[in-house]
């Protein structure tokens, strides 16, 4: 059993206190955090309280985390394009078409299948037995750096950082149209679709803040070639993002269009995870990693 203690500022008062934990804890869900607190595993200056206990400025919480259990995940020999790895923490360049984590229809030759076989208990268990090491992922078709962590110290270090918005997150993208400025801002909150709970949408209901910031590297003839580097991390930021102002990436065909043409068959949206900078959990030192484009999207460009 691990002990999680939290103090609560002036921003967090009279939230619930199993959204303030929520929010608190990036890498565990919000049903999980309420199951906790239904199971007395949560106390607010020292009294166990229900999820709907509205918090004030100057309490402690106390979150007590169970050990994670053995994940029953099978360890599979795939390889990893291992891009940096030191005691604390592996980033990885992950490949198109991988899904990060075990779920509903993938439970073998996921990026956590492979990890289980590389490093077997070496990896953090915050995140649950389904998803050991994991504190971020990528979609499927989105290739390039996910960090994974090895502890988990290094694993509520680096949620922190993703939380605080200090990790650097560039991706490189080619983009329906051709963008006329140079760059640009999108501030637009992101949820769930109202209609299509499979997708998120542009919310300014219920959605949370999300920013991306975008240049154009180079414009071809109906296309551009663009850096985004996120300002915030919302699921399918970007690909929403982009399709919002009228620029969906291409090969995208949920935020997109499946008739758009393309000069060979992508198998999702050209997006790539380029470059990952984070500080390392026991030095604190800045360490940043480049993920080289995969071969499909040099292929791309050239054909472009």
């Amino acid at each position: 059993m691990q002990e999680l203690c939290f103090e609560i500022t002036e921003e967090m008062e009279d939230e619930r206190v199993d959204k303030c934990l929520s929010a608190l804890i990036d890498s565990l869900s919000r049903s999980y955090i309420q199951r906790m607190v239904k199971e007395g595993q949560v106390t607010v200056n020292g009294e166990t309280v229900k999820g709907s206990f509205r918090v004030r400025e100057g309490d402690r919480i106390v979150f007590m985390l169970p050990d994670a259990a053995k994940p029953d995940i099978e360890p599979e020999d795939i390889a990893l394009d291992i891009l940096y790895e030191d005691a604390d923490v592996i980033v990885v360049n992950k490949p198109k078409g991988m899904v990060v984590h075990p779920a509903a229809g993938h439970y073998s030759g996921t990026l956590v299948n492979a990890l289980m076989y590389r490093l077997g208990d070496q990896l953090s268990g915050i995140g649950g037995v389904m998803r050991p090491g994991i504190v971020h992922r990528i979609d499927m078709n989105t290739t390039g750096s996910v960090i994974v962590c090895k502890n988990d110290s290094a694993h509520q270090c680096i949620a922190a950082q993703l939380k605080e918005h200090s990790v650097t997150r560039c991706y490189h993208a080619v983009c329906v149209g051709v963008l006329k400025e140079e760059e640009g801002v999108i501030d637009r909150p992101i949820g769930r679709h109202p209609t299509d709970r499979k997708k998120m949408a542009v919310n300014t209901r219920s959605g949370k803040r999300a920013v991306t910031h975008y240049r154009v590297l180079r414009r071809f003839a109906g296309h551009t070639y663009i850096e985004c580097r996120l300002e915030t991390g919302r699921t399918h930021q970007i690909r929403v993002h982009m399709a919002s102002i009228g620029h969906p990436l291409l090969g995208d065909d949920v935020y997109g269009s499946a008739k758009t043409k393309t000069p060979f068959p992508l198998n999702g949206q050209v997006l790539h995870a380029k470059t990952l900078g984070f500080r390392q959990p026991t030095t604190g030192e800045y360490v940043e990693v480049d993920a080289p484009l995969p071969e499909y999207f040099a292929e791309l460009l050239k054909s472009l």
